[in-house]
């Protein structure tokens, strides 16, 4: 990445805009403040727009250590915030089935409770515990109204979008400046506080958007570079009417453990020290070996049979209560089984997927060579996400084989069991491919029934990250 791209993420702070005449000051937003005026008799002071994101490539390898390839969308989460004097936070939702909920600014607990979805404040609550941990300080009190366009458990970030959006308006109220930088870091690590152990590419290309482009995001450090994708691709949101919650089940942190442990096993075999080693890309820093190589290593060191807790134990030399400590998470301790092979290779081999994905798009190539390749590696990632990583649904695989032959390739996006896929079309085929899925997989559906198709599969583009609308006049 070059220097001045490096400068643009340090340097740049989400941007400060006037509501009036911006692309916010529409009906919704009126909505939103006429919802804030009826809660709470005042008028807010600011807005906070946070988009939703779709994942072009590269499927749980952020928490691994590896880039991904993101893009915002124009889906997202807005809020309308009024600091106050007192020391309260006041929550409401345009959405009648969320509560309202209010609490001591300085003084809360955020409940994780096993198999239970978290209320939908407890994320607002992390994006906030993050900034207060940087202050350091009392907090003003604020009052919030917010409203959501990201379909939630979908794979299109709505909660991590949630956090971040408020992470940024706690930051605002406080009159704290934050870089797109700092603030994507604190808004990661808070979404911890829910219970997931996500890697942070939510919340990067939350702040990081740029309208137009893709962006290739790499982690420690953070770093972002535009990837203009070819002329003429067009891609396509589809969501599966199936539905995860991240936080209610331990199947994404299972994952994030078991790839954690092939790090550990494998490290130990190579007679490196894996006590402190997180990542398996920390493990090939320290093997100093290329992703071809790191493949090798997997089928060399992980047996394709299930590890059980007991022979990880044996294979580390720890005791059990040693392994919890060391490598598993609180909603992780109770699993029995493994499957390190699987896990390993995916990601390995998802990465090289992510470099390669770029690399199409940088090269001067004849555009519907270009197509036809990207949309090869997205079919490649869905196959493993499927039979290695295991985290695809029924409804996910049934839109991929309908869209054969109508799309150029398509994978499920986000973290799966559930949500949506990403099909790569052109401008030419996309009304086909959009009303083949409509007809062949909405229609007569009862899952979908009352619900706008529209808004269940659509054409999406590369949207702008997190903006701040001071209020003049509505």
């Amino acid at each position: 990445m070059d220097q001045e791209a490096d400068n643009g993420i340090k340097n740049n702070y989400p941007p400060v805009l006037q509501l009036q005449g911006s692309r916010l000051h529409n009906a919704r937003a009126t909505r939103l403040k006429d919802h804030f005026v009826a809660k709470y008799k005042q008028e807010p002071e600011f807005f906070v727009r946070v988009p939703g994101r779709v994942n072009l490539i590269g499927e749980h390898v952020d928490y691994c250590g590896y880039s991904v390839l993101p893009m915002a969308i124009q889906y997202d989460i807005v809020m309308a915030v009024k600091p106050i004097s007192e020391p309260q936070l006041q929550l409401t939702n345009t959405d009648s089935s969320h509560s309202d909920f209010q609490c001591d600014i300085n003084s809360f607990s955020i409940e994780v409770k096993k198999g239970v979805s978290p209320p939908w404040y407890s994320y607002f609550l992390c994006g906030l515990k993050g900034v207060l941990e940087v202050l350091q300080q009392v907090s003003v009190g604020m009052l919030v109204a917010v409203t959501g366009s990201v379909p939630q458990s979908s794979g299109l970030s709505s909660s991590s979008a949630l956090v971040s959006a408020a992470a940024l308006a706690a930051a605002h109220a406080n009159n704290v400046k934050m870089t797109k930088l700092e603030i994507a870091s604190v808004s990661a690590k808070s979404e911890r506080y829910i219970g997931t152990q996500g890697g942070g590419m939510d919340q990067a290309i939350a702040f990081l958007g740029t309208k137009g482009c893709a962006k290739h995001i790499q982690f420690n450090p953070l770093q972002s570079e535009d990837v203009k994708l070819p002329d003429g691709a067009v891609f396509v949101i589809a969501h599966s009417l199936a539905v995860l919650n991240k936080a209610k089940t331990s199947d994404f942190n299972c994952r994030v453990a078991e790839c954690r442990l092939a790090s550990q096993i494998m490290a130990k075999k190579r007679g490196l020290s894996w006590e402190k080693l997180c990542s398996l890309a920390d493990l090939q820093s320290a093997v100093r070996g290329s992703l071809d190589e790191m493949i090798s290593l997997v089928k060399e060191f992980l047996h394709e049979e299930p590890y059980s807790k007991e022979e990880i134990c044996c294979e580390l030399e720890v005791s059990a209560g040693c392994l919890d400590q060391l490598s598993l998470s609180n909603n992780t301790t109770h699993i029995s089984q493994f499957k390190l092979h699987q896990r390993a290779l995916h990601v390995y081999q998802e990465a090289n997927r992510v470099k390669a994905f770029q690399e199409v798009c940088q090269k001067d190539m004849e555009t519907s060579a270009a197509l036809s390749k990207l949309g090869e590696l997205m079919g490649q990632s869905h196959e493993s996400l499927r039979n290695l990583y295991e985290c695809s649904h029924p409804n996910l695989d049934k839109l991929v084989l309908l869209g054969k032959g109508k799309a150029l390739g398509s994978r499920l996006t986000g973290a799966g069991w559930g949500g949506c896929i990403v099909a790569l079309t052109t401008k030419d085929t996309v009304s086909d491919y959009i009303d083949t899925l409509k007809e062949k997989f909405y229609k007569g559906n009862p899952a979908a029934f009352g619900r706008d198709l529209d808004s269940l599969v659509f054409a999406t583009e590369p949207n702008t990250g997190a903006e701040i609308y001071e209020v003049n006049q509505m």
